[in-house]
């Protein structure tokens, strides 16, 4: 099972990435998937989730109505839109598995396999 994500970098106040999470090597449609940021010097956060079946929710109240979580299962991909990017936004960005594929959790011990991470900066 591999996960890579892609897609971050750094953007200036306002701007926008879409970060992607590229899957290979078991039954996409058998899991959830989940966004989850970690900033300097603080604990992994929740940012959004997709179930195998489009339903997304997004954890994170900064983050609501700024960023969209999608997947094509078709291709095995997992998406995060993100707009409007803040300062607060700066973080590694990772998308993980959870086995339930029509569950959402915010909870990143519930998540099974991991990406390696793509780091988002967001200059004032």
């Amino acid at each position: 099972i591999q996960l890579v994500e892609s897609g971050g970098g750094s953007v200036q106040a306002g701007g926008s990435l879409r970060l992607s999470c590229a899957a290979s090597g078991f039954v996409f449609t058998d899991y959830s998937i989940g966004w989850f940021r970690q900033a300097p010097g603080k604990g992994r956060e929740g940012v959004s989730c997709i179930s195998s079946a489009g339903g997304s929710s997004i954890f994170t109240d900064s983050a609501k109505g700024r960023f969209t979580a999608s997947r094509d299962n078709a291709k095995h991909m997992a998406y995060l839109d993100m707009n409007n990017l803040t300062p607060e936004d700066t973080a590694v960005y990772y998308c993980a598995l959870d086995r339930r594929p029509n569950y959402c959790s915010n909870y990143d011990a519930e998540y099974v396999y991991w990406g390696q991470g793509t780091q988002v900066t967001v200059s004032s």
